[in-house]
């Protein structure tokens, strides 16, 4: 089993992966630091909990352009893995979601 350590908002995560998802793995991550780094640098410091719920509602909006044809798919077509797996993401974090509003 693959192990990566990623770093989003400024605390280090290890994560395990199949072998030889690393690369993606981390790429993935790299997608969400982004995301939490904006959102640092437009609304300041918050909770862990809170910028990482607002970096995956990001991502999942995103998504919903994306399904809905509001965005074009930005992730290569022929790549049907990362489609699912963004996919599945997203469904995690609207459970996410649903789990904090309740």
């Amino acid at each position: 089993m693959g192990q990566v350590n990623v770093e989003i908002g400024g605390r280090s995560y290890a994560l395990s992966c199949r072998d030889g998802g690393e690369d993606h793995l981390i790429g993935l991550a790299s997608d969400i630091a982004g995301k939490a780094d904006g959102l640092t640098r437009s609304l300041g410091a918050m909770s862990e909990s809170r910028l990482l719920l607002m970096a995956a509602l990001m991502v999942a909006d995103e998504l919903h352009d994306v399904r809905s044809g509001k965005a074009p798919l930005t992730v290569p077509e022929e790549d049907p893995a990362l489609i699912t797996r963004l996919a599945a993401l997203t469904e995690r974090a609207e459970v996410l979601v649903a789990r904090l509003n309740a």
